[in-house]
């Protein structure tokens, strides 16, 4: 079984994110940039599929600028066995993307794609599920369990009444949520392996795929400020602010 990870390369997540001063966009210029977390786990839960038997082969791709492929070598560096680039300088959108994996997904027969559920960017959490609707492959999103049994792949999911458990027909989509596992400690041995791991790379046009932003962007701006509380002495206090101020109740 092959299996397909999407990886995207985002501002770091301890990383305090400005708004540019002409309010156009964030500000990301100089910006410590890393591999996007649920895609991080994303990556660890196919290389744990192949450590187990189940898979062949892990194919991290990404799209965006060049310094992508510092991101796909991370991800080969946890396990992945090769990686694609996409390379683009647009501005892509979840549906551009979702264009471009099926594009590839087309030229490289995976029985599975692991995505991240969102990316700490846009957190537009789009992605996937078009990507599951281009192919019209079962998805199983929020997964916190995945188990491979031949040509069946069982998800555990987390729902609001508790945990829900999928049974889907391979091949399949599945996006991964924080608790499915711990990526692992990328060591220094491990990074200079996949210094020599293949990676391609290709153009959106090479895939047939226009990847135009159809969506502009009007303004950025910081969120409002949180105002400070206050102490009240007893109950009736409280309860008056919070009818005749707050107008809460």
């Amino acid at each position: 079984m092959k299996i397909l990870v999407p990886v995207k390369r985002v501002v770091d997540y301890n990383v305090k994110v400005r708004v540019k001063s002409d309010h156009s966009d964030v500000d990301i210029a100089n910006a410590k940039m890393s591999m996007n977390p649920f895609d991080e786990i994303a990556v660890e839960e196919a290389a744990r599929l192949k450590e187990k038997g189940a898979a062949s082969e892990v194919v991290a791709v990404s799209a965006g600028v060049t310094q992508c492929q510092e991101t796909l070598r991370t991800a080969m560096a946890i396990g992945a066995d090769r990686g694609i680039l996409v390379e683009t300088e647009a501005k892509l959108e979840p549906l551009a993307v979702a264009k471009l994996l099926k594009a590839l997904v087309d030229k490289e027969q995976p029985q599975l794609v692991i995505l991240g559920k969102q990316a700490i960017d846009d957190d537009a959490n789009q992605t996937g599920q078009m990507l599951a609707a281009l192919l019209d492959w079962p998805q199983a999103t929020f997964a916190s369990k995945v188990e491979v049994e031949g040509s069946i792949v069982k998800v555990t999911r987390e729902i609001d009444g508790g945990l829900e458990t999928l049974q889907l027909q391979l091949p399949a989509i599945i996006t991964t949520d924080l608790r499915l596992n711990e990526p692992r400690y990328v060591t220094l041995p491990n990074i200079m392996k996949a210094k020599k791991k293949p990676l391609e790379t290709v153009k959106p046009a090479d895939l047939g795929v226009d990847v135009t932003p159809r969506l502009t962007l009007l303004k950025a701006m910081d969120p409002p400020e949180r105002q400070a509380g206050i102490k009240v002495a007893d109950v009736k206090t409280l309860v008056d602010k919070l009818k005749n101020e707050a107008k809460v109740i």
